[in-house]
């Protein structure tokens, strides 16, 4: 991978940016598919920190719920009771800042599954301006994958990964209705992630924070949150947190999520999808890195995609589910290797599954350095 440049100052929607310089600055404010969720969710309360803990600073609100409205002197009056304990209602139980780049450095170190360098040639060519993500140009005439080592694939969270994908229409609005296999497909790739020292380490880590009491709970948590079905458009059960993210879909004639180099490999090879440009490549001279980009996915354009690049499907499923269960909705602070990295999750608040829980609507990588 190229080494890395500075980061964007610049927001995709034109926000300002106005955290810690030593903190990572996003790449991009928003990506499109969380329109998806819920407006209670997103920026319908100006007034109030609800959904809005720890984002961006926007000048355009009357009163904000960033890291340094204290600071400021300009946090919304809701402020310490909604974001004053991030990821559990109490402090006592509350994951730290801390604590997640600890177990995020472990979870990397773990990942034995990944990529190595000679295992994939990455060609990602021209990088534009975030105020070009609009345009629509292809900039890259050659392929983002050069080549990638197939016999990864035939890994067992590998293949029990790739089984999935092709299980679920991309269109919303049209409901989603599994065969007997495919329920079946679900549970082996849960059963095979959990065999391997990434899923290990992160329930190691959530039991000692009193999480999940077993194993067994754990994996039955992560099989509602991931594979739950709900509604994004007028059928019922048309997505999931799984196909959203790792899939990808299409809502309102753009790409939503699709956050997953392996669905991406493939869908290139196919002739199915058209890299078009890069706004950010990551600072890791080895993989999992990260990469923003711009591409076509068979008629279909997405304006920003974040991804790991080279990470094995459980390293992925292990970070986003470790922020969405320590930050749900919020940003999640890790750290890769040295370099810091943030995650941003969202819950989807239209429906629950249990005793109130929330389906993952989105998660993606949102800044490094």
């Amino acid at each position: 991978m190229r080494t890395c440049v500075p980061l964007l100052v610049a927001m995709l929607c034109g926000l300002a940016w106005a955290e810690d310089p030593k903190e990572p600055e996003p790449f991009l404010e928003l990506e499109e598919e969380a329109e998806g969720a819920p407006a209670s969710n997103l920026y319908s309360a100006p007034n109030s920190c609800h959904g809005r803990c720890w984002e961006a600073f926007d000048r355009h609100h009357p009163c904000h719920c960033n890291a340094r409205c204290q600071e400021f002197g300009n946090c919304c009056e809701d402020f310490e009771s909604l974001c004053g304990h991030e990821g559990f209602s109490h402090s006592s139980d509350a994951i730290t800042k801390e604590e997640l780049r600890s177990v995020s450095e472990k979870i990397y170190r773990a990942d034995t599954n990944k990529a190595q360098k000679e295992d994939i040639i990455l060609n990602s060519q021209n990088r534009i301006s975030p105020s070009e993500t609009r345009d629509q140009v292809d900039r890259c005439p050659e392929p983002l994958f050069t080549y990638v080592n197939e016999k990864l694939f035939s890994k067992p969270t590998y293949a029990a990964f790739i089984n999935l994908l092709n299980n679920y229409q991309r269109a919303t609005g049209r409901g989603e209705h599994f065969t007997a296999q495919q329920l079946a497909e679900q549970d082996t790739f849960l059963r095979e992630a959990m065999k391997t020292a990434v899923m290990k380490e992160l329930y190691g880590f959530l039991h000692q924070q009193n999480r999940y009491s077993s194993e067994q709970e754990f994996v039955n948590d992560l099989k509602n949150m991931w594979f739950g079905l709900y509604s994004r458009g007028s059928e019922e059960g048309d997505s999931s947190g799984f196909e959203h993210v790792f899939s990808g879909e299409v809502k309102k004639g753009k790409v939503t999520g699709f956050h997953n180099w392996i669905r991406f490999y493939m869908q290139e090879k196919e002739g199915l999808v058209d890299y078009y440009s890069h706004i950010y490549d990551g600072p890791w001279d080895s993989y999992p890195d990260v990469l923003a980009m711009q591409f076509n996915w068979d008629g279909y354009y997405k304006e920003v995609g974040s991804a790991f690049i080279g990470s094995s499907p459980e390293f992925e499923f292990a970070l986003y589910s470790l922020c969405f269960i320590a930050r749900p909705g919020k940003v999640c602070p890790l750290s890769l290797g040295g370099h810091p990295l943030t995650i941003q999750t969202y819950t989807w608040d239209k429906s629950t599954y249990g005793n109130g829980k929330k389906y993952i609507a989105t998660a993606y990588v949102v800044s490094s350095t």
